[in-house]
């Protein structure tokens, strides 16, 4: 299988994330990609984090859906989702939420968290929900590839993008499954374990990427673990997007309301300029 076999182009809404990549790749820049957790510290400051952290260079904002048992997050996120849960926060919430945002902003956003709320919420109605609201992609942490047939089949319909993640234990047989199910762009784990900032990043994941892409031509994202510029730039001279999540989670949750929006502003800002690139939208 060749990168150019298994490029997709995606759909209605997936082809915000599709402009994104190919935008930055013509002129040789990386897409900067930050999470952040709906509700944390309200729906209301998400809205304006959203919006100002796009502004600030997010090229793509992966908004976490709160879950009561994050197993793939570290103690940042997990917080996170506490406090959120703990103002009353809703998969709803955060689906009116998007609409929202989509009011004010084409970036491109993608529901990020856990298959139980997606499917107590109902597949068919969370894809057209979703979609209506303007989200353009979905991640589900534990959700592989190989039982992911029913929901993409959804959300296919819908015209979102289904990512995938990929890690360092992921062999070739599970990278087959997963690029030829995937869309939008890959997720690629960079260390083993649960997320959150890291001190160093390890040295053995762009051969990791460079065997990825063996079997995709769809852009490569790294993530878990990048919480400075220096280390932004780093991954993204040989990935095409860079994740920052718990980094930016920390510093939502240490700023006040005085100055939430601008630590989160220039924090982003200060990851783009060392990606060497600007933002797209």
């Amino acid at each position: 299988m060749t990168a150019k076999d298994n490029h997709k182009t995606g759909t209605r809404a997936g082809n915000r994330i599709n402009r994104v990549f190919r935008t930055l790749g013509e002129r040789g820049g990386k897409a900067l990609i930050t999470f952040i957790t709906a509700g944390d510290p309200d729906m209301a400051a998400t809205k304006e984090l959203m919006l100002t952290i796009a502004a600030n260079g997010a090229d793509i904002i992966e908004l976490g859906i709160p879950f009561s048992d994050p197993m793939a997050d570290g103690p940042t996120i997990q917080a996170a989702s506490e406090r959120s849960l703990k103002a009353g926060a809703t998969p709803q919430q955060v689906i009116d939420l998007v609409a929202e945002v989509r009011k004010e902003s084409e970036v491109p956003i993608v529901l990020f968290g856990y298959y139980n709320p997606i499917f107590q919420y109902g597949l068919k109605r969370f894809a057209k929900a979703a979609s209506s609201a303007g989200a353009d992609g979905v991640l589900v942490v534990d959700l592989p590839a190989e039982e992911a047939g029913e929901f993409k089949a959804e959300l296919d319909r819908a015209g979102i993008d289904l990512i995938f993640l990929l890690t360092p234990t992921s062999n070739e047989g599970r990278i087959r499954v997963t690029v030829e199910k995937a869309s939008g762009f890959i997720y690629f784990v960079s260390v083993t374990g649960v997320t959150g900032a890291r001190a160093a990043l390890s040295e053995k994941v762009p051969g990791y990427v460079r065997k990825v892409r063996r079997f995709t031509g769809l852009p490569i994202g790294v993530g878990f673990g990048i919480s400075t510029p220096e280390q932004a730039k780093v991954v993204s001279s040989y990935a095409d997007g860079v994740v920052v999540g718990s980094a930016l989670v920390n510093v939502i949750a240490s700023s006040d309301r005085a100055v939430l929006l601008k630590n989160a502003g220039a924090f982003v800002a200060s990851l783009k300029t060392g990606m060497a690139d600007k933002a797209v939208l």
